[in-house]
């Protein structure tokens, strides 16, 4: 239909009503139901104001008119558009005639127009033209057809091109700007038309020379732009089939997140570098006019798309990643461009001549490197053989195609670049042509080999949100995830913990004291039976380190699973545990273990897997004749943290793949059978990918071994620790596996999993100990600490937290959740939704902690003793009782306790003298960091202690230079009583189980110091009681075992100090380790030999008395 000009319009309507502009795209114009919902979505907008549509062709149709445009079969694409729109016609229920007549005329004429022969740039504007005159014409007659009040415009009666300097012919016809400075008059003319709702064309104006201009690609929603700031609408409104921009591609990242809100400058750069659902010409004339801008979905009109204005607050954080392909790198060297003044102006003149915008620089002071962007330069062969020649009579000229750039987007990069260091360890492992870091400190720019980019932006997204730099918890920056929106995800079963009986039982255990863990066997053994369910598994073991606990052994032991050990302690845990269990379904696993661990476990008949040759040749008796599995590091690794990637050259584990033959032919050597080939990769992989990449490698040495029958592909099955994780899919995992099996009939599939099975039965109990508000942080703190759960401290892990006592009350307030060590790293979680009614006494629970509790950090570490376990609790279900394990056992020689209750122990490890960490007993150190001396009662020093976990072996094969001093304090602190003896565990319970209030005194087996009960609590959330002497007599409270001194020389030697040494009466050690006097006070100690191994004993004797 025929536009009206602008001069013959008679005002109808009043200038001042505001205008919403809408814009639909190709697949919002291209079916029926779709121009019925554009229908209503303008009249909606109808009851603000007035409303302008503009529309762009029929989906595909601008492909097939920049093909006739490009002279590519003109004839036979003209008549298949003419049908195809003579269709879409019918569709409408239009006569094609009445609605399309004239415009499909005008198309046929540009098949017999002379300038076809030659394709002049004005002719190929006036056929790309085409597809929106049809479109908007044809949308005009349907939605009047029912009954609305639409007229039709042209657009390029209102749209004037613009002449830019420095343009190319193609760009002054075929990517115009236009003008977008809107005045009265003009915005009367407009507001002049009858109809309340118009409807126009994107992607084109009126040139100069009075024919067709086209916008370029995206030009309907610059269209779309200069209409609204032509009009100074109220909004500007881009409807499109996503809903709206989301902080990666979500056709590439499920989980990318909408985002809700952006500034001008935000949008334009994630536009601008790679964003599709935006053209980036579009933001400046809405930026310019102040005129808001929305994105929103046709098919789901009610979701709040992404909102673009000035008033949005300044959020810090990556917004966005995106990825452009195709880019054209020119990197240009010479020597002569050091200092050489003009250099650079001689080679964009060159890129000017050719009509080439450069996009990304990067420079040296022998090189220069510019980046091509085609979606903003006709960049074809022969473009870019032109500027090679004239670029070589200056330097040399490389061109390095095809080349991919990401970008991360978002305010204050520069401040962000300390959470960066894995994005930035990502890119080092590819090749990395150019790093470009805008001046605005809106974007970091890595531009790569396209083939490198692939399956990059779902990483690097992951990685972002991880570290934090991302913001993700801003949520009036991010909304929902793509796979949320589209109905994909599979959401987390409810947690056991949830359930009204199971909340009350675990209340009740709180009350007899936290911290404290418990464990849930009916999930333990549902996640087991969902293993077993997996046909294509042969073999199952447990890894035992997730959790030892021996309720849970017995249990995966009565499901079938065998177990899997790393250490002689955890193999002594198992039989001890499990008694009779077969031998034959323990696989031992070290890494770097004595050699008398392996014999061990050779003589018990256990599976044995190494992963090194050096082994065969230094200890070739031991191996000779043995069968056993070998561990090979496939040269690559995977798992949610970079400290659980247990794969590539600096990974400790494995034998590295090209050392396979040498490592079989010391086999062969030794009569060895590998009978078995293992790979574990890393922890919390969720590729599937991974698993079948395992198993065709694995399956390629066993071939070539010769003697494998089971292939091990190890654990690392992830669960979901939030409401963001999807649980592992079982069912696609089991299908994969099965089609695997199919490739390698010949071996047996054993798998390993350990957190899987655990971590989800788990939970940590304790109670909140303050809740503060510190420069706008709220922070609630518990009586655990890291050394109670270290995964947040070590990986940055998120574990769910609740207030367990008001589990139904609404969470509303961010809360940092912090424990009461003294290091910066102990803290549970940040930005933990609790409620705003959080209080100290509160119990809270921290959930999926069933494969992170103490016993992982002690017990696969131990080898000669079975580990301290502490208020420990196994949830059996619900009809059995709810069981207290409290203290197992402890190192040989520990004096059991006196009482039965829940105790704490916290056994310590070593201080060398002059070292700020300790020997490593455990997975905690211990730091000095005061140091009192006092003239007049001797010396006294106070330590700071994180919860060490103590080893046996470490403190006997270890012996410090550093003087060993026995506890001291003032006699008239304890009315006259003298404290002598070394505390090697701290509690805080009396005979009767009340919170002892005196002072108190925290010790280990190094320096060992007074310090005040608060400064105890202040540790390790406990208080404790120091060892006291009386002449003759040696006290030790409830629960604590003392060191005697005599033990003491024993393990440190002959450097050892009285407790308090008058100034007349020095301490002199003895010339022997075994024994010591000071004084009157004197300690010997004795070695004994259970089950024929030496051990040193914890007993000694003291004589004589102790006097000031």
């Amino acid at each position: 239909m025929p536009g009206q000009s602008p001069d013959s319009m008679p005002p109808a309507r009043p200038a001042d009503v505001p205008w919403t502009v809408l814009k639909f795209g190709g697949t919002s114009v291209s079916r029926r139901e779709r121009w019925d919902e554009i229908g209503r979505i303008a009249s909606a907008r109808a009851g603000e104001g007035r409303v302008l549509v503009v529309v762009s062709a029929l989906s595909g149709v601008t492909n097939e008119l920049q093909a006739i445009a490009n002279g590519d079969d003109i004839g036979g694409r003209i008549a298949a558009l003419l049908e195809r729109h003579r269709g879409f016609c019918a569709e409408l229920g239009l006569d094609p005639g009445a609605a399309l007549g004239e415009r499909l005329r005008a198309l046929e004429s540009l098949r017999d127009d002379p300038r076809a022969a030659s394709r002049p740039l004005d002719w190929q504007a006036e056929v790309l033209a085409q597809g929106e005159l049809l479109s908007s014409t044809l949308g005009a007659a349907y939605l009047r057809a029912r009954g609305l009040d639409f007229g039709w415009c042209d657009a390029r009666d209102w749209l004037r091109a613009l002449a830019m300097p420095n343009q190319s012919d193609w760009a002054l016809r075929l990517s115009v700007n236009c003008a977008h400075e809107g005045d009265a008059a003009l915005r009367a003319r407009f507001a002049a038309q009858p109809s309340g709702m118009l409807l126009t064309q994107g992607f084109i104006a009126r040139h100069d020379d009075g024919g067709t201009a086209i916008l370029g690609r995206g030009g309907s929603d610059t269209s779309a732009a200069y209409f609204g700031a032509l009009l100074g609408a109220k909004r500007v409104e881009i409807w499109t089939d996503v809903p709206g921009m989301f902080s990666a591609n979500p056709r590439e990242v499920p989980d990318a997140r909408l985002l809700a809100r952006l500034d001008y400058a935000e949008a334009q750069e994630i536009a601008t570098t790679g964003a599709k659902v935006l053209h980036p010409r579009s933001i400046a004339p809405c930026r310019d006019a102040g005129v808001p801008m929305a994105i929103l979905d046709t098919s789901n009109p009610e979701l709040p798309g992404t909102r673009i204005d000035a008033s949005v607050a300044a959020v810090p954080g990556v917004k966005a990643i995106s990825r452009r392909n195709g880019i054209v790198l020119v990197s240009m060297e010479s020597i002569g461009m050091w200092q050489q003044v003009g250099f650079l102006a001689d080679v964009f003149e060159r890129f000017k001549r050719h009509g080439l915008s450069v996009d990304l620089i990067g420079s040296s002071e022998t090189n220069v490197t510019v980046s091509l962007d085609p979606s903003e330069n006709l960049v074809s062969t022969d473009v870019l053989g032109r500027l090679s020649e004239d670029l070589a009579q200056v330097c040399r000229v490389k061109v390095i195609v095809p080349c991919a750039a990401i970008t991360l987007v978002g305010r204050g990069m520069r401040s962000l670049l300390h959470k960066l260091s894995e994005v930035w360890e990502m890119f080092g492992r590819e090749r990395v042509h150019l790093i470009s870091q805008s001046s605005n400190d809106l974007n970091l720019t890595f531009v790569v080999d396209e083939a490198a980019a692939d399956g990059m932006l779902h990483k690097l997204h992951a990685e972002l949100i991880d570290s934090g730099a991302m913001p993700v918890y801003e949520t009036q920056v991010f909304g929902p995830r793509w796979r949320e929106i589209n109905g994909s995800v599979r959401p987390r079963p409810a947690a056991w913990w949830r359930a009204p009986h199971e909340r009350t039982r675990l209340l009740e255990l709180a009350r007899h004291g936290t911290p404290r863990y418990a464990y849930h066997l009916p999930t333990v053994i549902e996640r087991a039976r969902q293993l077993q369910a997996i046909a294509a598994v042969d073999r199952r073991y447990y890894a035992i380190k997730a959790n030892s606990h021996p309720a849970i052994l017995r249990a995966l032991a009565a499901e079938g699973f065998g177990l899997e050990c790393v250490s002689q302690g955890e193999v002594e845990r198992v039989f001890d545990a499990v008694p009779g269990f077969d031998p034959a379904r323990v696989l031992f696993t070290p890494s770097f273990a004595p050699i008398g661990e392996y014999e061990t476990a050779f003589a018990r008949g256990i599976t044995v897997t190494v992963d090194n040759v050096e082994l065969l040749r230094r200890w070739p008796e031991v191996f000779r004749g043995r069968a056993l599995w070998l561990r090979i590091d496939l040269g690559h690794g995977d798992g949610h943290h970079a400290k659980v990637n247990t794969g590539g050259k600096t990974s400790k584990f494995g034998l590295s793949a090209q050392r396979v033959e040498e490592f079989v032919e010391a086999a062969r050597a030794l009569d060895v059978r590998i009978t078995g080939v293992h790979a574990h990769l890393g922890s919390g992989i969720d590729n599937s990918a991974h698993w079948k990449v395992v198993v065709d490698e694995l399956a390629g040495f066993a071939r070539r071994i010769g003697s494998v029958e089971v292939i091990d592909i190890g654990g690392g099955l992830p669960i979901a620790y939030s409401d963001d994780d999807e649980p592992f899919d079982l069912d696609a995992w089991a299908i994969g596996l099965a089609a695997i099996k199919t490739l390698h009939p010949a071996f047996k599939l054993a798998i390993e999993p350990g957190r899987f099975l655990v971590a989800e039965a788990g939970v940590l109990l304790t109670h909140a100990t303050q809740v503060i508000e510190k420069d706008g942080v709220q922070r609630v703190g518990l009586d655990a600490g890291m050394n109670a759960l270290i995964r947040p401290a070590l990986y940055d892990a998120w574990h769910d937290i609740a207030n367990l006592s008001q589990l139904d009350a609404a969470c509303d307030v961010d809360f940092d959740v912090v424990g009461p060590i003294c290091e910066s790293s102990d803290v549970f979680g940040q930005r933990v939704k609790l409620p705003a009614t959080t209080v100290p006494g509160d119990v809270m629970l921290v959930a999926d902690a069933g494969a992170t509790d103490h016993l992982r950090a002690g017990l696969a570490m131990q080898r000669e003793h079975r580990a301290i376990i502490h208020r420990v609790d196994v949830v059996a279900g619900q009809d059995q009782h709810l069981g207290l394990i409290g203290v197992d056992s402890g190192p040989a020689g520990t004096a059991p306790l006196d009482r039965e209750g829940p105790v704490d122990l916290h056994p310590v490890g070593l201080v060398h003298r002059g070292q700020r960490a300790v020997s490593h007993a455990g997975f905690f150190d211990v730091e000095e960091f005061l140091v009192r001396q006092s003239r007049a009662n001797g010396f006294a020093c106070a330590y700071r202690i994180a919860g060490v976990v103590w080893e046996r072996r470490l403190v006997t094969r270890r012996k410090p230079r550093a003087c060993v001093r026995p506890i001291c304090c003032r006699p008239s602190w304890y009315r006259g009583q003298r404290t002598v003896g070394f505390v090697r565990v701290t509690m805080g319970w009396d005979e009767h189980g009340s919170r002892l209030s005196d002072r108190c005194t925290v010790a280990f087996g190094g320096r060992l110091r007074v310090c005040s009960r608060r400064r105890a609590a202040a540790v390790h959330g406990q208080t404790a009681r120091p060892i006291l002497a009386r002449p003759g007599q040696l006290r030790c409270p409830s629960g604590l075992h003392a060191l005697p001194i005599g033990r003491a020389a024993n393990l440190y030697g002959p450097r050892l100090e009285a407790s308090m040494g008058a100034p007349d009466r020095p301490c002199r050690p003895t010339s022997e380790g075994s024994g010591f006097q000071a004084g009157c006070l004197q300690a010997r100690s004795r070695r004994v030999a259970p089950s024929g191994r030496k051990r040193s004993s914890l007993q000694g004797r003291i004589s004589g008395g102790c006097s000031s």
